[in-house]
């Protein structure tokens, strides 16, 4: 999309109407979607993001129209004055990553795209529309890394989340959120700040990673909010036995406040409701995941379809 498309936010000359919904209808009404999100009244703003998530990842299927709308998603986010802005990046994060359905597993925790061929209602390969919507929020890093400082710490979370997606820029992506890091003072966004940086190293095989989170698990000077991230980036990012030092500190650092805190960091949240304890089961236990993946076991057209 050329640059001057996206940020003279020129809709109309984005071909909407030639994409599909997640759900199979013409994404036609994008651009007046797009409009109304831009909107000073939050209600109408509001109205307008929830009709976006519907059309744009519906129960996990990723409609081909989805990387369309990233760059101005993005842009309205990064209008100060705008409504909603944390879940407004979050809809665009959310169309750049595979659905959890539950597994929070070494294997699948930091996974951003599917190993599994998918697609949508209309047929269109949904893997092509996840890594074109990453590719998209690549493109616009720019955009997102100022974020990270935002006065509200639900836009940082979110911005976490979202870098942690890109498909490119890791090395300078990660510089900035181990800066940020090292000043957070929020619970849960230094939590996303660790599994962010952890997951742009799952994803380009950076194994230097995994020696830096090995640095802080253990580290008593550390915060548990930072300290159980780090456990989880670890066992993510080897393939070594679960030490018996690791299941001790475990067991004394994660409490039901440490849990509240953590069940709302995204990478926890998309596990299921009870995130953290769902999640250290999977990776210390073996246990199964609390959610059925529709896409497995072909359960039905509905369910494929995201219905």
């Amino acid at each position: 999309m050329p640059q001057d498309v996206k940020d003279g936010f020129r809709i109309a000359a984005v071909p909407f109407s030639r994409f599909k919904h997640a759900h199979d209808g013409s994404g036609d009404d994008v651009p007046e979607l797009l409009t109304r999100l831009r909107s000073t009244d939050a209600d109408v703003s509001g109205q307008a993001l929830g009709e976006l998530w519907d059309g744009l990842v519906h129960q996990g299927t990723v409609g081909s129209v989805a990387p369309l709308t990233v760059p101005f998603l993005l842009r309205v986010a990064a209008d100060p004055s705008a409504h909603h802005r944390s879940s407004i990046i979050r809809l665009a994060t959310a169309v750049a990553r595979q659905q959890h359905w539950g597994y929070g597993t070494r294997d699948t925790f930091l996974q951003v795209a599917t190993q599994q061929w998918t697609c949508d209602c209309s047929g269109y390969a949904m893997n092509w529309s996840i890594e074109a919507s990453r590719n998209a929020v690549t493109a616009d890093a720019d955009l997102l890394l100022p974020h990270l400082h935002d006065p509200d710490p639900d836009v940082r979370t979110s911005a976490c989340y979202a870098l942690a997606t890109a498909s490119g820029k890791a090395r300078r992506i990660t510089e900035a959120l181990r800066a940020r890091l090292a000043a957070e003072q929020i619970p849960a966004v230094r939590a996303s700040l660790v599994l962010a940086i952890a997951e742009l190293a799952f994803e380009n095989a950076d194994l230097r990673a995994a020696a830096w989170a090995r640095t802080l698990w253990p580290d008593p000077a550390r915060p548990a909010d930072v300290r159980v991230p780090a456990v989880l980036a670890w066992l993510c990012l080897v393939d070594a036995p679960v030490p018996d030092e690791l299941r001790t500190m475990l067991d004394a650092l994660v409490t039901d406040d440490l849990a509240d805190v953590l069940d709302g960091v995204p990478w926890i949240a998309h596990v299921d409701e009870k995130g953290l304890v769902r999640t250290i089961d999977q990776m210390l236990n073996n246990a199964k995941p609390g959610v059925i993946d529709p896409w497995d076991d072909d359960p039905g057209p509905d369910a494929r379809c995201g219905h």
